[in-house]
């Protein structure tokens, strides 16, 4: 067996802060990399965010403009609804004026006999 070295011999103080120093390096080594690893994720869930962003307030305009019927289809659909009210406007006026005639028409009839 081997006796192990006096702790005053500067061969093993250097051999045994080597082995310190390889270590501690292997350690920042992998915590560098774990940084480096959530840096990377950070960045993309930075970007998915901004992305995400960048939707929602597309999708938010695109539903004012619904909401406040600036479409082309809404505008056109309001312009054909008030043409059809326009149109239709006189109907009640004629049937009323038909229902008159046949009232008035009925009634010469029954005068007549």
């Amino acid at each position: 067996m081997t006796t192990p070295p006096s702790p005053s011999d500067p061969a093993a103080v250097a051999l045994e802060l080597e082995r310190i120093r390889r270590t501690i390096e292997v350690g920042f080594t992998r915590t560098d990399g774990a940084l480096a690893l959530l840096v990377q994720r950070h960045d993309q869930t930075d970007e998915a965010l901004k992305e995400h962003t960048r939707r929602i307030d597309d999708h938010d305009t695109r539903l004012d403009t619904l909401e406040r019927g600036e479409t082309e289809r809404q505008k056109r659909d309001t312009t054909r609804l008030d043409a059809l009210e326009r149109a239709r406007w006189p109907l009640p006026s004629v049937a009323a004026l038909v229902a008159l005639t046949g009232l008035t028409l009925s009634l010469w009839q029954l005068a007549a006999r």
